[in-house]
């Protein structure tokens, strides 16, 4: 059995082992990683021998970090690698391609309607509806798009937002309030198999699922990482952040929103950022957290967005499709009777 794990930013760890009676054997672990002192593979190797073939990646995980010598250095990978690279072997662990993707890119909707869609396709994704899916949206106004738990009298200025005429809703994920504007922003949302993050806490698999976007930056120049807990950032400032949530039925919705021009001096008249949000981003001003991927590529935004769907489909496969028209009139009823409602975006005031 063969299981592989690239580690952004890292190594590549590549795993061939048997399973005799329920157990483990036969672990050879390889790649193209750095390891001190070389003899601490065979630490390894023997760590994850003989475990039983369900283990999790906790166990296998714990094994590992057990066995190692006293001053063993992995450098490239870690343990979570190596466990990633066993499960895939047994067939445990799922990886992007075992997924008949699709690619979704419609034109410009309400933000409520957004808001909606993405409930609606998560939950024909888990009910075996829809195949697991990437969603490009395209913005029709100016909103303001409030974090689930956040207090909408603390993070929004209303009256400026009532002077510039700006939509504001809430989401159903936590994190952060955000400006967005048609043409400003690049925003998709994944809609993906539990499966696919098995194992992995909440901040394992942010990082994951934020992998192939990672892979599509670096490619257009931009040094792009991934910061914990949920920020897409580079040396010259915080590009964007992601937000998620689990549905019943297996289905992770991931979605993240970067900047590609933002108007920074709209945002911190209608956002009440605080000096406390922005103690811990080692900036002064409100205004410098974003910078834009225009700023960054110097492409048009037409063309970021062909080169993300394009890695995408290089990296995880995947297909056009399109949503349909009962989905779309169940997010319409939705958007109606919760996402365009004040009780919904009142209910933390």
């Amino acid at each position: 059995m063969h299981g592989e794990y690239k580690v952004h930013g890292g190594k590549l760890v590549v795993v061939d082992l048997d399973v005799v009676g329920e157990v483990i054997r036969n672990v050879q672990v390889a790649g193209d990683f750095f390891l001190e002192p070389p003899e601490a593979l065979d630490d390894i190797c023997a760590a994850i021998e003989g475990l039983p073939a369900n283990a999790s990646e906790g166990n296998i995980v714990a094994a590992i970090e057990s066995g190692l010598r006293s001053g063993a250095a992995l450098i490239g990978f870690n343990a979570q690698a190596i466990a990633i690279a066993v499960l895939r072997a047994l067939g445990v662990a799922s990886v992007w391609r075992d997924y008949p993707w699709q690619i979704v890119h419609e034109p410009a909707v309400s933000p409520a309607l957004h808001l909606a869609l993405d409930d609606v396709l998560a939950r024909e994704v888990a009910a075996g509806r829809r195949p697991p899916t990437l969603r490009i949206w395209e913005w029709d106004t100016t909103a303001i798009i409030l974090g689930c738990f956040q207090s909408l009298r603390n993070e929004v200025d209303m009256d400026e937002v009532a002077r510039q005429k700006i939509d504001v809703v809430r989401r159903t994920t936590g994190g952060g309030a955000m400006l967005v504007e048609p043409g400003s922003t690049v925003t998709y949302s994944l809609y993906a198999p539990a499966d696919l993050v098995r194992d992995m806490d909440f901040a394992q698999s942010y990082a994951f699922l934020d992998y192939w976007v990672l892979k599509a930056l670096n490619a257009m120049g931009i040094e792009a990482t991934y910061k914990p807990l949920n920020d897409i950032t580079s040396p010259l400032g915080k590009i964007g952040g992601a937000a998620q949530k689990r549905f019943a039925g297996g289905v992770v919705l991931h979605h993240v929103t970067m900047a590609y021009d933002m108007d920074a001096d709209k945002m911190v008249k209608v956002l009440r950022i605080g000096r406390e949000k922005l103690s811990d981003k080692g900036t002064k001003s409100a205004n410098k957290r974003v910078d834009p991927l225009r700023s960054q590529t110097g492409l048009p935004r037409d063309e970021i967005v062909r080169r993300l769907k394009e890695t995408f489909v290089s990296l995880n496969g995947g297909v056009e499709g399109q949503i349909t028209p009962e989905e779309y009139a169940a997010a319409q009823t939705l958007a109606s009777e919760k996402f365009s409602t004040e009780a919904w975006l009142r209910h933390i005031p």
